[in-house]
């Protein structure tokens, strides 16, 4: 599978994903489809683990507000 279609297997559409400021779009897509742990992606983007938490509430909060579910 490539990875373009990867979000559309885990349940999100790209134009999904578009909708994320970049921050939050690396931060998803490394932790919650890639499943890198959010320690790992703080280090990673030279972030704190709270601050890479925050992206990924932010970024779940807006991907559960789309029309589609």
């Amino acid at each position: 599978m490539s990875q373009s279609q990867l979000p559309e297997f885990v349940g999100v559409r790209r134009e999904d994903l578009d909708k994320l400021t970049d921050a939050e779009r690396k931060a998803y897509v490394a932790c919650r489809i890639n499943g890198v742990g959010v320690r790992e992606q703080a280090r990673f983007s030279e972030r704190s683990p709270g601050t890479v938490g925050n992206l990924l509430r932010r970024a779940e909060k807006k991907l559960d507000q789309r029309g589609d579910r």
